[in-house]
């Protein structure tokens, strides 16, 4: 989705002339976190990656690197006054690869990994606990006449399909992601996206999950609209009607159905399904394994939806994971923001989750949509659910 982070903010600054001297507006310095400090000696003792506000505002500029990677390739910045390292040196990390769009050879995404030697030069013996070795962040749209076309391909993609499996950056971040898995272990990766770069890192952690490999997985703004979700609201509803007249047959047997990702499960909904699965707590579906952060504001019509909650369970107030019943493992923690009414640019930009006076609170309901983006996570393959049948 478009993103505004980098680039749909109120200013088209690669379009303004910066003069010599003058500070670019999207220098780390002028736009980038205020009270963030870099890793010190003291985090061997108490490690700031231990906090969530400190490791939520990190990863968002890891992200806004990658906006200005790409930026900084377009308008031809050399190293000496590229833009976009200074979003991860301060926090002693450094470029271990970048991911190229072959279509249009754009950069949409890149690794980033702990630079033990930057460490090592300010007396930081070791990696700080809660810092992970290596970090996949993937940008959203950039609006502008070298990108636009491919950015806009695979938003329609999503907004027609729901899916982006189709696109050459979900093979291209899925591969990548599995490389810095085997070589670090998934314990020590994560990956991270903004907007339409939510949504393949979305899709990229939750394929991952199915083989069981479990990455820490950060999305800012995640996509929501989508074309085929309403269409498929309509059958579930249908599916859902005809599967309350079977049970009122005396011959009535559960039927397996086709689930939204083609697989075989009980596709009726969490409130329904779920119990079904009780005691799979180690069969190997991931539930409760894999959960990932959605940071998300009320304002921003891309990503709202996720705030909408599937009512199949009363008042969560003061629960800490909320969420759909999963026998009580969460399956996703949703960050809310919500500052009265944004205009969308506002709402949807990426500098917001580093902001100094950011207020977030964890969701106190049920989300229907988390619960549909995880679903697959929790169907069982027709053999288990042959060996799980009496």
């Amino acid at each position: 989705m478009e993103n505004c982070g980098a680039d749909e903010t109120a200013k088209e600054i690669t379009m303004e002339v910066v003069q010599p001297g003058e500070a670019h507006p999207y220098a780390f310095h002028v736009s980038g976190p205020r009270n963030v400090s870099s890793p010190n000696w003291r985090d061997l003792i108490s490690s700031s990656w231990k906090d969530a506000n400190y490791k939520r505002t990190v990863i968002a500029c890891f992200i806004q690197a990658v906006y200005l990677l790409e930026l900084d390739r377009q308008e031809n910045r050399t190293e000496e006054n590229a833009l976009a390292p200074k979003w991860w040196l301060p926090f002693k990390y450094k470029l271990s690869q970048t991911l190229i769009d072959e279509r249009d050879g754009s950069i949409f995404g890149a690794i980033l990994e702990w630079d033990r030697s930057a460490a090592l030069a300010d007396l930081i013996l070791m990696r700080p606990s809660g810092a992970p070795r290596a970090v996949l962040v993937l940008r959203g749209t950039l609006l502008k006449s070298p990108t636009i076309r491919r950015d806009i391909e695979d938003d329609l993609r999503f907004l027609a399909w729901e899916s982006l499996k189709g696109s050459v950056r979900f093979k291209v971040a899925l591969e990548a992601l599995k490389s810095v898995a085997d070589k670090y272990g998934s314990s020590n990766v994560c990956i991270a996206g903004h907007s339409l770069g939510a949504g393949f890192s979305l899709q990229v952690g939750k394929a991952l999950a199915k083989e069981g490999i479990y990455v820490e997985t950060h999305l800012f703004n995640p996509p929501s609209v989508s074309l085929a979700m309403s269409l498929r609201n309509f059958g579930e509803k249908a599916g859902f009607a005809w599967k309350r007249f079977k049970s009122m047959l005396p011959t009535s047997s559960e039927t397996p159905v086709v689930s939204d990702e083609g697989e075989k499960g009980f596709g009726v909904g969490l409130k329904n399904w779920v119990p079904q699965l009780s005691g799979l707590k180690n069969s190997g579906v991931g539930l409760g394994k894999w959960v990932p952060h959605l940071y998300v504001n009320n304002s921003d019509y891309i990503c709202c939806s996720y705030t909408d909650p599937d009512g199949t369970e009363g008042d969560n107030a003061g629960k800490e994971n909320a969420g759909p019943p999963t026998n009580g493992l969460v399956a996703a923690k949703l960050f809310v923001k919500s500052k009265g009414r944004q205009k969308f640019l506002e709402a949807h930009g990426l500098e917001q989750w580093w902001s100094d006076d950011l207020e977030l609170q964890l969701a106190v309901h049920n989300s229907k949509l988390i619960s549909r983006q995880l679903k697959s996570l929790y169907s069982l393959p027709a053999s288990q659910q042959a060996q799980g049948n009496p």
